[in-house]
């Protein structure tokens, strides 16, 4: 199908972004939102974009996550934001779980100028990063690593968690739906998700905003089992009513 130059456009920023807001289309289009929705309603038939309510993402699978690779590019700036201000909330000297994600990746970074933390994780990525902090003590879950992204899932993940309780999780996400689950690809993945969550005194989510809408096979979780949204744009609809009767606490990381 052959598309219009404002068309190209519109799906180069969908693809740069991950998922837009028509508002957000229409401003960085120039254009109103009349015409961002024709454009939306024929790319989406045409099954180059997928259609959301009040936006568009790139066409995803529910059942294959994107390569780690590729996920280390997409939303950088956001996962860097949110990375910055998980940080800044961290206190010194606490005991903390991190799990499998470039998300939780970008918080290993930006955690390392902190002192005396306990770390328990599930990803070697996150290891390799910590362990550059000798004031850090890293305690890697055993299991199967997947050689994809280097997570380690499996029962034997899971039954190591279990003998900690920490002070805060802090865990990344495939997607969040309109329902209020969190979701994931993997089950063996999201078994051990589950039993980070229910062995920390807190659990902070860090997700940017293309996890809003976005489809994934397996149910991690519910928002109703989270304490804190580390996200880097207002999320769309139903999400605040959603986040504010489950009692979640929104914190936007905008710088």
């Amino acid at each position: 199908m052959n598309f219009n130059p404002r068309q190209l456009r519109l799906i180069d920023v969908v693809r740069e972004r991950g998922s837009v807001t028509v508002e957000d289309l229409a401003e960085e289009l120039s254009v109103t939102l009349q015409t961002v929705r024709r454009d939306v309603q024929r790319l989406a038939e045409s099954g180059t974009l997928t259609r959301f309510h009040g936006g568009v993402r790139v066409p995803s699978s529910t059942t294959e996550n994107i390569a780690h690779p590729q996920r280390q590019n997409l939303h950088a700036e956001g996962k860097a934001r949110i990375a910055r201000a998980v940080a800044r909330q961290v206190p010194n000297d606490c005991s903390l779980i991190l799990n499998i994600g470039t998300t939780t990746e970008a918080i290993a970074e930006a955690l390392l100028h902190h002192t005396g933390l306990r770390v328990i994780t599930n990803n070697l990525n996150v290891a390799t990063i910590l362990c550059r902090n000798p004031s850090f003590e890293v305690i890697v879950a055993g299991g199967v690593v997947r050689a994809r992204d280097r997570g380690i899932v499996g029962e034997a993940a899971v039954d190591f968690i279990r003998q900690f309780k920490v002070d805060i999780a802090l865990i990344g996400i495939s997607g969040i739906e309109s329902d209020g689950s969190l979701r994931d690809y993997d089950y063996r993945e999201v078994k051990v998700a589950q039993t980070i969550i229910e062995h920390a005194r807190e659990v902070w989510l860090a997700a940017d905003a293309s996890k809003f809408n976005r489809p994934a096979m397996v149910e991690a979780a519910t928002l109703a089992q989270i304490d804190r949204l580390f996200t880097d744009a207002q999320p769309p609809a139903p999400f605040p009513q959603l986040l504010e009767d489950a009692g979640v606490r929104l914190e936007l990381c905008l710088d």
